[in-house]
């Protein structure tokens, strides 16, 4: 992607005062530096951390693309839970089946109730422009919820509502097999991490899901970032940290 589409990308986002730092070698990616923030740096991107997650039984869907089919079947049907009688429809996901990076929100809202769709509403606009900036379109990546029914009054979800969709998440994410989980939110990192740490800690870092031990780096949620929009310089080190995970794996994917 030219640098006038991604300066244009992070105009979107919110983030206007970026300029790029030369580096010394063309494999490096450009790293960000606030000019109107002289405290904010970037913090040293350490190696990948694993995190101890316990181990989970996961749906049993054989790694094959037919499998969507099924799981979309399943997820549509569920009743696990009291959250499917309280909304429209089930909220499965959207993307590329094969996408290097899964994104993972919390919860569908009231848009995302009405539209059977993830991220619809004024975030889904910023993560929109969040994943421009990075050098992906939105079709080019897959976006999951930690659960795929809305909760009343879009409350989060509790414990069992979040264990209850649990194996549909794993099922997606086995069948994806992404080179990165991008974890968006509070309920979405501490449910995929197992933790109650507050995003702020957790974010910064490379963690790791599960036995195969994916990258997962955590980032704030755009609904948070449209209340509080002089975190987004903060959430912008956070996409470039993952965009340091990923490399130049597929990258501009879906782009005209």
């Amino acid at each position: 992607m030219d640098e006038l589409r991604r300066q244009n990308y992070l105009r979107m986002m919110g983030v206007t005062q970026w300029r790029l730092r030369q580096t010394g070698s063309d494999d490096e990616i450009p790293q960000p530096v606030v000019e109107a923030e002289a405290d904010v740096t970037l913090a040293e991107q350490p190696a990948p951390v694993g995190d101890a997650v316990p181990p989970t039984e996961s749906v049993n869907l054989a790694e094959d693309r037919s499998d969507w089919l099924t799981l979309r079947q399943q997820v549509k049907a569920c009743r696990q839970c009291g959250l499917r009688a309280g909304c429209s429809q089930t909220v499965f996901g959207v993307g590329d089946e094969q996408a290097d990076l899964l994104v993972i929100g919390e919860a569908p809202g009231a848009d995302e109730d009405r539209q059977g769709e993830p991220f619809v509403g004024r975030a889904g606009q910023l993560l929109n422009g969040m994943l421009l900036a990075m050098g992906f379109k939105r079709e080019a990546v897959f976006i999951a919820n930690i659960v795929k029914c809305r909760p009343p009054d879009n409350r989060d979800p509790a414990a069992e509502e979040a264990m209850a969709c649990q194996d549909y998440l794993l099922a997606q994410i086995a069948l994806i097999q992404p080179k990165l989980i991008l974890s968006v939110g509070r309920i979405s990192a501490q449910n995929l991490l197992q933790t109650d740490i507050a995003v702020g800690k957790l974010r910064g870092r490379v963690h790791t899901f599960g036995e195969t031990n994916i990258p997962l780096v955590v980032t704030y949620h755009p609904a948070y970032l449209l209340r509080s929009p002089e975190q987004k310089s903060k959430a912008w080190q956070d996409l470039q940290l993952a965009l340091s995970v990923l490399g130049p794996v597929r990258r501009d994917q879906g782009r005209d």
